[in-house]
């Protein structure tokens, strides 16, 4: 089943080449599972990839050894990093002052959440000037569970994509697929995190939930699971998944336009 899936999705990637005229894939490498899994079924497509680290005060052990471990075994792979911590800190030093000036409510949770999407969406700008210079599509690495389950991602940051050839795999799908390619132990069995937040707080720590938990509350609503009997930890995480998918519609579906009447 695993074999299928991979080879599903590279003949999908190479379709996606085909019918847009792109000339390959840039892929954003975080250090996690799912990009790592992206950008190795990118390179077996055999199209030219970029394949990119964009750290912003983070460490980029992991990213690096995915990228050297993928250079290694598929020629048509570029790795580079491009480090942005200078952009965020130039941004944050020349108009951060200003900007908050208007948050009349000092709310600190704001801050942060300002600055995670923030650094989102300069990586977001960095994957597109590569992929605008190669004529090459930006590649998406969001799973199921974050982009169509809960909209755990940032709107118009690495939910900003040209495709998205992950998008129909649950997190343990993901994790088979990673394992079935032989991707580094280490980055399988890492803890998920976006590293967006200056805390280095997990996914897990910022949704409530581990992905797992997620999947049971995703299958339940779509009755995939029927059962009479629910924990109430199980109550609390389908909760947490109704509360985040509906509050994340705006994310998750094309901007609302003002339907004019006409005369």
């Amino acid at each position: 089943m695993d074999l299928v899936k991979t080879d599903q999705i590279v003949q999908w990637l190479n379709q996606q080449i085909e019918n847009t005229k792109h000339k390959g894939f840039v892929v954003g490498i975080s250090g996690g599972i799912d990009s790592a899994l992206v950008s190795t079924l990118c390179a077996m497509t055999n199209q030219p990839v970029i394949a990119v680290s964009l750290p912003i005060f983070q460490e980029t052990e992991l990213a690096d050894r995915h990228i050297a471990w993928l250079t290694k075994r598929h020629p048509n792979v570029q790795g580079l990093t491009s480090d942005l911590s200078y952009v965020l800190d130039r941004f944050e030093h020349d108009i951060w002052d200003s900007l908050f000036k208007y948050n009349k409510h000092g709310d600190e949770h704001l801050s942060e959440l300002v600055s995670a999407n923030l650094r989102s969406r300069l990586r977001m700008c960095a994957l597109y000037a590569y992929a605008n210079a190669s004529k090459f599509l930006v590649v998406g690495t969001g799973n199921k569970i974050e982009d169509f389950g809960i909209g755990f991602f940032t709107k118009h940051g690495d939910g900003a994509v040209d495709v998205s050839p992950i998008g129909d795999l649950l997190k343990s799908e993901v994790t088979c697929l990673a394992n079935h390619l032989g991707i580094l132990h280490d980055i399988v069995q890492a803890s998920p995190t976006d590293g967006l937040w200056p805390d280095g707080r997990t996914d897990e720590q910022a949704i409530g939930a581990t992905y797992g938990e997620l999947e049971y509350a995703m299958k339940w609503l779509n009755h995939e699971i029927t059962s009479n009997y629910l924990s109430e930890r199980q109550v609390e995480i389908i909760n947490i998944y109704k509360d985040r998918h509906f509050a994340n519609q705006h994310k998750m579906r094309m901007p609302l336009i003002c339907q004019i009447e006409k005369e």
